[in-house]
């Protein structure tokens, strides 16, 4: 999750809070890739999360990062929950899951290139200490009970807040991974475009990371337990945001969607506020119960953006937030997948055309078919594989238009960072499919045995 927003003025005018999502506007040749991932990290003898002080910990392992491979340390109430180094970030999930928000790059080439880097320096630090880490799309044994509780204090507010508006954030917070890519928009009518593409597409990304069918050491009947979770997790923040596919929708109708998100918090002086509940429009009149008389800032818009977790968000740039955390040749293909999508205007249209035909029905309808069946989902005659199948293909179009060469111009193009999903819509086998192929074979209905198989 984000870290706390900084640099915006007082907001004295309605418009500046649109005029702040217009403002992450660019042109086509400054467009980059911001790729996310997420994993868990384990003790290598006990097979239980990682605590976060200790010999053996997150803290250690932050540490040792900063010490040992330049990382700058980000603080909060005197712990280290996170480093900074060229434009990327490492940080905490609530249960210690180790995120890196890579920089924002020209190309998969050197997004694999980064993502290659952190994890060989990851597991460099995680020998040193006896640790592991492994990218599922959900923990596969670890109880709530287990999981550790990192030292922030939005985790805290949120994790209080949960049992009152879903059934199922706890979880989310504490006990799933995700991989995701951020990309730019160039205009309003642009991001529209983008936003209901990516949207809409989301299922096709859940089914081809789909990484979880294990939850609480046993089946839980999903290929992707973590997309289930997000189902049930807060009505108000989460889902498919039909408004988006309506007339008029740009960014001051996202702005109204926003203003009716109930707030978590305000962070002051380096503290969270509790705000739970309460209203951004009370705010913006100087009424908000937690700080009476007081104005947001630009600062805290920003951050109330982020309390939004819907398929796909906008903040300065789009999210695409569908896929489960999953082995290293998929955390290079997820953003291969968005960027041959959304990139090159023929793909987007293309894409665009597949959709225009959907109703909400439609999208809800795959959205929960890819988190049950993967790519063997369908809903209202639309089947997850087939459709996989094209947007793949579209992707790789877009890819080979963008023609950004890698490997000193030895390889021509990003298409090859697609083979990963080219075979799985090819052979209908996702990540998932090959858990549950190894649990109801040679691992005997043992679970425990993907941390020795799957850990990177």
């Amino acid at each position: 999750m984000s870290i706390p927003q900084s640099g915006g003025g007082p907001i004295t005018h309605h418009d500046q809070l649109a005029q702040y999502l217009a403002d992450g506007c660019k042109p086509p040749e400054t467009w980059k890739i911001g790729t996310e991932h997420e994993k868990f990290g384990y003790c290598e003898d006990t097979l239980k999360p990682l605590p976060y002080d200790g010999p053996r910990s997150i803290k250690a392992m932050l540490e040792g990062l900063r010490d040992g491979y330049g990382w700058s340390p980000i603080e909060e109430g005197g712990n280290i929950i996170g480093l900074e180094r060229d434009g990327a970030n490492i940080s905490l999930e609530p249960g210690g899951q180790f995120e890196l928000s890579g920089a924002p790059l020209d190309s998969i080439h050197q997004t694999c290139d980064e993502v290659h880097e952190h994890l060989r320096e990851v597991h460099e630090i995680a020998d040193k200490i006896g640790a592991r880490f492994i990218g599922l799309g959900a923990a596969p044994e670890w109880s709530h009970e287990q999981m550790p509780v990192m030292p922030k204090g939005r985790y805290k507010l949120m994790t209080d807040y949960m049992d009152h508006v879903g059934t199922h954030g706890k979880q989310m917070m504490y006990r799933t991974c995700t991989v995701q890519v951020n990309l730019d928009f160039a205009s309003e009518a642009d991001m529209v475009q983008k936003f209901r593409v990516g949207l809409a597409l989301q299922p096709v990304a859940t089914a081809l990371f789909a990484n979880s069918p294990f939850f609480d050491g046993k089946l839980n009947g999903h290929k992707s337990w973590r997309s289930r979770i997000w189902r049930d997790l807060d009505a108000a923040r989460t889902g498919t945001l039909p408004f988006v596919f309506e007339d008029g929708m740009g960014f001051e109708r996202y702005v109204q969607y926003a203003l009716d998100v109930p707030m978590y918090f305000v962070y002051r002086d380096g503290k969270y506020i509790n705000a739970l509940g309460m209203s951004f429009r009370d705010f913006l009149k100087g009424e908000l119960p937690a700080l009476p008389g007081e104005m947001p800032t630009l600062s805290d818009w920003a951050d109330h953006l982020t309390t939004i977790f819907p398929e796909a968000r906008i903040k300065q740039y789009m999210e695409m937030r569908g896929a489960d955390g999953g082995p290293w040749r998929r955390l290079c293909a997820l953003p291969a997948l968005w960027v041959g999508l959304m990139y090159d205007q023929s793909s987007l249209d293309a894409a665009t055309d597949l959709i225009k035909d959907w109703d909400d029905e439609t999208r809800e309808g795959l959205r929960v078919a890819a988190s049950v069946d993967g790519l063997q989902g369908e809903a209202n005659g639309v089947k997850l594989q087939d459709l996989s199948a094209q947007v793949v293909e579209i992707a790789k179009a877009g890819l080979k238009a963008r023609a950004k060469p890698g490997i000193g111009g030895m390889v021509p193009d990003e298409r090859h960072f697609l083979n990963a999903l080219q075979d799985s819509v090819e052979e209908g086998i996702v990540p998932a499919d090959e858990l549950l192929e190894r649990y109801h074979g040679v691992w005997n209905g043992d679970i425990s045995k993907v941390y020795e198989e799957f850990s990177y």
